[in-house]
This record gives structure tokens, C-alpha cells and sequence, in this order.
């Protein structure tokens, strides 16, 4: 029987998807550590990607920062973290959080500094605080970028989390591990398979949700911006202009 008969046998055994240790079991813990390891990556770079591109000082410094930590091996991270914390999910999660960050952090700074000036001053000369201009006009602009990076982040580490295994986590990764330990070659393959299935249904998902929050395709032609997000604030009809182009 070749490799990919046992791959089929594997897959299409229904013992095989029931339970915490099956299939759907693993799914859920594999998307359990995506989804955490994201958050806390998103909750520190979009930020500081945010603020750094609003005010256009600094970020090429941390974007490279943050780029060259890329070079690490997330497995080599991962090594260190459980000598420090012992195996577990958490080594795990911070191990994938500081891959995830770089390409949010970078899109988030070029999505805000790429906001046209005409557009922050006339948000400024319309009387908009710096954090309102900010939160009702840069952000919204930035978001088909910010949501470029974070698509990006999700779907790598999607298909880095079989390394979960690796510490005596949980996740698809299992039946990779598993299946080389036993010489299983249905089950190592059959793994892979399913991660990269879930990489590409990810992948997708979270390109319509990018679609859904990209101003230019939610916004029809001729009704409102996102740079007129705030009914009672009027902009000068060029800067409106060069919103809707920024957009």
C-alpha cells in the first residue's frame, strides 16, 4: 500500500476524527493556540506599529527591529522558552506571538504613515484631536494594510503551530509527531494534510473579513468615505478627494 493509500485509510477512518485526540479535537486545539498567540502578538505591535506611523519618527528603526527577528527559528525561540517555563501551552504562545509580530507591526506602520498629510491636517483644521483623527480617519484608512498584516501573521502561524507538539502540546502537529514516532506514514501525512488545509481555510476566511473592512470595496462608488466616517465633520471638498484616492 503506497503512502497516499495510507494517507486516504487514515483520513477516512472515523475513529480517527472523534473525540479530544481526533481530528476535530485537534483542530480546535490548533485554532485555540492561533488565536491566543495572535491576540498577544496583536496587542503589542499594532499599537506600537499605530503610533509610530502616526507620527512618522522611529519606525523604520523598529520595523527592521522587528524584521530581523524573523531570522531567529521560531523552534530555537521555542527551545529557550520551555528551559525557562517548562513545557506546556504558554512557551508555545509566546513563541508564536514573537513570529506573528513583525508583519503586523510593519503593516500597521506603513498603512499609517501612508495616510496623505492633506488628509491629517484637514482632520486637524476641522477640530479633531490627535487621537480623534487617529481613531476616525488614519486607522480607517490604514486598515486594508493592517488587516493585510494580520492575515499574513495568522496564516504563518497556522502552519507553524505543529511545533506545539513538539513540547507536549496539543494541536494537528500531534499526529505529525505521532506519526513519525510510530512509522505511521497515513498519520504523518494525513496531518499534514489537515494543516495545510486549515492554513488555506484560514487564508480565505480571513480574506473576505479583509474584503469587509477594506474601505474602497465597502464603500460603493459616490457615498461616503472613511474619511467621513463622523457625520458632523466636514472636510474641505480636496482633502475629501484625496481621502477617497488615499483609500
Amino acid at each position: 500500500m503506497s503512502i497516499w493509500d495510507q494517507t486516504w485509510t487514515w483520513l477516512s477512518t472515523g475513529s480517527h476524527w472523534t473525540g479530544s485526540e481526533g481530528v476535530t479535537g485537534r483542530v480546535g486545539q490548533h485554532l485555540e493556540l492561533t488565536a491566543e498567540a495572535v491576540l498577544l502578538a496583536a496587542v503589542i505591535a499594532l499599537p506600537v506599529g499605530i503610533v509610530l506611523g502616526h507620527f512618522g519618527r522611529g519606525g523604520v528603526l523598529a520595523v527592521n527591529i522587528a524584521n530581523a527577528g524573523r531570522a531567529i527559528p521560531t523552534l530555537a525561540v521555542l527551545v529557550l522558552l520551555v528551559l525557562a517555563l517548562g513545557l506546556g501551552d504558554g512557551p508555545v504562545i509566546y513563541a508564536l506571538a514573537l513570529f506573528a509580530a513583525p508583519p503586523m507591526l510593519t503593516n500597521a506602520y506603513l498603512g499609517m504613515a501612508g495616510v496623505d498629510a492633506e488628509v491629517k491636517d484637514a482632520a486637524r483644521g476641522s477640530g479633531l484631536s490627535a487621537w480623534q483623527s487617529v481613531r476616525r480617519i488614519e486607522v480607517p484608512l490604514a486598515i486594508p494594510l493592517i488587516a493585510a498584516g494580520v492575515r499574513t501573521a495568522t496564516v504563518q502561524v497556522v502552519a507553524t503551530a505543529t511545533i506545539a507538539a513538539l513540547v507536549g502540546s496539543g494541536g494537528l502537529g500531534r499526529f505529525v509527531v505521532d506519526g513519525f514516532e510510530t512509522n505511521d506514514y497515513g498519520q504523518l501525512v494525513g496531518g499534514a494534510v489537515l494543516v495545510a488545509l486549515l492554513a488555506v481555510a484560514v487564508e480565505l476566511a480571513l480574506g473576505l473579513a479583509e474584503n469587509a473592512l477594506t474601505p474602497g470595496r465597502r464603500h460603493p462608488a459616490g457615498s461616503s468615505s472613511p474619511a467621513s466616517i463622523d457625520p458632523s465633520m466636514t472636510l474641505p471638498t480636496g482633502a475629501s478627494g484625496q481621502a477617497h484616492r488615499s483609500s
